[in-house]
């Protein structure tokens, strides 16, 4: 065999070589494209924290127009922690699919409490859809989960009164009937938004269990106090 004929057939093997990686390269990467329907459902479980409108914030920040937007800092959410802000992350699929994978590795100190998605096709699904679903008319974003409009509750459940004594609340409703809580079981919250009770006007809503837990939601802080009074 001579050299040239030996250098011809290392040039066709190595061609082969190469053009067989860049097919698995092209594999590898048609397969990580997510699919968004699939990351609709399981979208399910972030709605819980996170909404697609603009604006309205849950537990966590809106995620309308997430991708191309720096880590933390959408203005009117006030709950980042200074891990996320320093971060100088810029949210991608590169970065969201390691955000994904374990929010805690890529950004120690992060408030975000998740274990992270370790399934690389759940992960991508989910990406896909965030991607269609934060632009502006997308119709995979859905309706937006509907907040209770307490400015409008029954009598039944806007507070007139609130007694505490030793380790009881005696709270005492609109409608003139007083129920008992244990202490323990009944929480304070406010709700300064639009759908948040009128000034002044407290209202119990429900907490589950057998019905010995509730939640007193107020317009502001400065109300709690001065609500409640001691006595026995």
């Amino acid at each position: 065999m001579t050299r040239a004929i030996a250098r011809r057939r290392v040039v066709r093997i190595t061609t082969r070589v190469l053009l067989f990686t860049f097919a698995l390269a092209g594999a590898g990467a048609a397969g990580a494209a997510g699919d968004k329907e699939r990351g609709a459902r399981a979208f399910r479980v972030c709605a819980a924290c996170h909404s697609l409108e603009p604006g309205r914030h849950l537990t966590g920040p809106s995620l309308f127009g997430l991708l191309g937007r720096k880590a933390g800092t959408l203005g009117d959410f006030l709950r980042y922690s200074r891990a996320l802000k320093d971060s100088g992350l810029v949210w991608n699929e590169q970065t969201l699919d390691r955000w994904l994978r374990s929010p805690e590795a890529l950004v120690q100190g992060s408030f975000m409490q998740f274990d992270g998605v370790k399934d690389d096709r759940a992960r991508a699904d989910l990406i896909a859809f965030l991607k269609a679903a934060s632009e502006p008319g997308s119709p995979l974003a859905g309706k937006p989960r509907p907040f209770p409009d307490l400015k409008s509750a029954p009598p039944g459940a806007r507070i007139a009164a609130i007694r505490h004594c030793k380790d009881t609340y005696y709270v005492t409703n609109g409608t003139g009937e007083t129920r008992p809580f244990w202490e323990f079981n009944l929480r304070f919250k406010t709700d300064a938004s639009a759908s948040g009770p009128a000034p002044g006007a407290p209202v119990m809503v429900g907490q589950g269990m057998q019905g010995d837990r509730a939640q007193v939601v107020f317009s502001n802080p400065g109300e709690i106090s001065g609500f409640i009074r001691d006595g026995c």
